[in-house]
């Protein structure tokens, strides 16, 4: 039998939820579809969703900061774990436009295999991919 596997989610820790909350929704469109607060692991974990992809958020009552090396797309590379969330985008003109017009943090840009690149940084740190395909 073969197995096929569908996304769900993927999950990312933020340092303020209600400002995570609002900056995914202003700048990628998720919206709020499951909001709790779990004692046991002193978290407060809020869904979004943006069509069939949601995003888990998590934030801890006591969160420790990224570690400065996990900032920088190549150097965050070189340290073992997961490293980011990747999106196609249609339009990365369009895309650069609006992150600019919302002063979203840009971290690096280059074209690879002839296809724009883009990494930006969301308002806790995290880097996001962005490609469009040719």
């Amino acid at each position: 039998m073969e197995l096929v596997f569908k996304p769900l989610h993927v999950g990312i820790s933020v340092k303020d939820m209600e400002e995570a909350i609002e900056w995914y929704h202003r700048n990628l469109n998720f919206e709020v579809v499951q909001d709790d607060y779990i004692p046991p692991l002193k978290a407060r974990i809020v869904f979004i969703a943006n069509g069939d992809f949601q995003i888990e958020l998590f934030q801890y009552d006591d969160p420790k900061p990224i570690p400065q090396e996990r900032l920088a797309p190549n150097s965050d590379l070189q340290t073992v774990g997961t490293k980011h969330v990747a999106f196609q985008t249609a339009d990365m003109k369009a895309l650069k436009e609006k992150f600019l017009s919302n002063g979203v943090d840009i971290a690096h840009e280059v074209v690879m295999e002839g296809n724009p690149v883009m990494f930006i940084r969301d308002n806790s740190g995290v880097l996001i991919e962005f490609i469009q395909r040719g």
